[in-house]
């Protein structure tokens, strides 16, 4: 019996791939998960919260190391040099004293967040204007290292604002930023939302099971089933050569991506709020239906909400808001967005993305200020349609491997667009354009039908919400292992 399972397969399963990180959607993970939330009931049951604490911080960073290798290192420093700066600042006497000790913090995590993410950009840029060659360093980008940086700054900016008392332990604080269900992919975590938690007793309530069970499973629906089959099969090969296409392809993958983007991002967020609800945690709401906002300014309070309400109060605040007047608000909010494409990525068409969504936002603010706009159904109906195609729009040059991609994309939208090829396009694509639909469907659907269908879920008999969990688990594991399409499993 034991001769018959491979040991040495069976090891590889722990080690580090770079090729094949641990993501919530693999089989891998659902499976190491199931056994995880045993052990730690098993602990909650017998009343060691120390212990407990301990074993999810080491999870997390198994999982950090299965995500990124030996960068784990990297958030064992982070915990333990912002753990120390947070405890000199709220100790400290003198004003200037606190302010040299946050800065030196801000200097430390956006110095390591620049080196990751914008040392080639800058070298680059230095190139172009010296008319030098450039040759692109080496540097492997940790995942969701923007994540637990802006998390780490959220604790030692409150501490230093007097929003929030340091932690008396680095368990508790390492338990926080390692936490893994919102470590590679968000949401932000605010210290002074979470941390009170970690000394509360562990409640894990029939309600809270099922509602996490829903959300696990919509999210790997979303991610798997609509945002991976959209991407493999149509998005990536219009955006990889979009001069090969129609006028009408280039703009279908503009829709396609958006919906794409969304469920990705929105698929992960989901996962992980449903992940850590099963532990007892509650974390923030990231994605509401961002594509039913009839303005920009909604767009971004229903949109990466952790990541828009982080920007806004650390950033948008900092600079000073609109506390100096109507013009500077309108600059501050620019540069707000600005520095947030700049966050996403560093290339100039990130910068640019950034830029088109500032200006947009102080252009909104500007109109509601001096003009009345129509509360009515109809004009609600073209904000929505006028807000969505701006968001594709910007979404181009966030989605193009470089402005060359996307102007190719753009030009074919204005100038190969023929009408003429719709029918064969239908037929062509009738598989993908159903998943469109039916992701956009899900998307615009009342939000009273997704509280239904997740009270329904809650209502349902504890064997049933494992039949449910068993089944999603099988199809991620089919899906992955057998190297096909999610969309065979769902064939209309």
């Amino acid at each position: 019996m034991l001769a018959a399972i491979d040991i040495h397969k069976l090891l590889e399963q722990f080690v580090y791939h770079p090729k094949e990180p641990l993501l919530f959607s693999s089989g891998f993970f659902l499976f190491l998960f199931a056994a995880f939330i045993n052990i730690f009931y098993f602990l909650h049951k017998k009343g060691t919260h120390d212990l407990k604490l301990v074993y999810v911080v080491l999870f997390s960073l198994y999982f950090y190391y299965k995500s990124s290798g030996l960068y784990f290192l990297l958030l064992i420093l982070s915990t333990v040099v912002d753990y120390n700066l947070a405890n000199l600042i709220f100790n400290a006497d003198k004003q200037w004293h606190k302010r040299g000790l946050l800065v030196f913090s801000l200097i430390l995590n956006l110095g390591l967040l620049a080196y990751f993410k914008h040392t080639n950009f800058l070298f680059s840029s230095v190139c172009s204007l010296t008319g030098t060659p450039f040759q692109p360093f080496s540097i492997f980008l940790p995942v969701g290292v923007s994540f637990f940086t802006f998390q780490s700054l959220s604790y030692t900016i409150d501490i230093y604002r007097g929003q929030l008392k340091p932690v008396g332990r680095i368990l508790d604080y390492a338990f926080f930023v390692t936490f893994f269900p919102q470590l590679v992919a968000g949401p932000i975590v605010r210290a002074k939302e979470f941390i009170p938690q970690i000394s509360l007793p562990t409640v894990v309530t029939r309600e809270m099971l099922g509602q996490a069970i829903f959300l696990i499973v919509a999210g790997l629906f979303k991610k798997v089933v609509i945002s991976d089959y959209i991407s493999v099969n149509f998005v990536d090969r219009v955006f990889d050569n979009p001069t090969l296409y129609t006028g009408l392809e280039n703009l279908f993958a503009v829709y396609g991506y958006a919906l794409q983007i969304y469920c990705d991002f929105s698929g992960y967020s989901d996962m992980a709020i449903g992940i850590a609800l099963a532990f007892g945690y509650r974390l923030c709401i990231n994605f509401d239906s961002p594509y039913q906002s009839s303005s920009i300014t909604e767009f971004w309070r229903r949109w990466h909400i952790s990541l828009s309400t982080w920007l806004r109060d650390y950033l948008y605040i900092s600079l000073g808001g609109n506390r100096k007047g109507r013009v500077r608000a309108y600059i501050n909010q620019f540069i707000t967005m600005l520095l947030g494409g700049l966050w996403h990525g560093a290339a100039f068409r990130f910068i640019l993305w950034g830029a088109m969504h500032g200006a947009a936002l102080a252009l909104d603010k500007f109109i509601k200020e001096f003009f009345k706009i129509p509360d009515t159904r109809l004009f609600k109906i073209l904000g929505v349609l006028l807000t969505f195609h701006f968001v594709c729009f910007c979404w181009i040059f966030f989605r193009a491997d470089n402005m060359q991609i996307a102007g190719s994309v753009i030009s074919g939208i204005a100038t190969r667009f023929t009408p003429s090829v719709f029918p064969a396009f239908l037929a062509g694509y009738k598989n993908i354009l159903l998943v469109m639909l039916l992701g956009y469907i899900l998307h615009f659907i009342p939000k009273r039908y997704e509280t239904m269908a997740m009270n329904w879920v809650v209502e349902m008999p504890l064997s049933a919400k494992v039949a449910v969990v068993v089944s999603v688990i099988v199809l991620v594991i089919q899906v992955k292992s057998a190297g096909v399409q999610p969309f065979i499993y769902f064939q209309f």
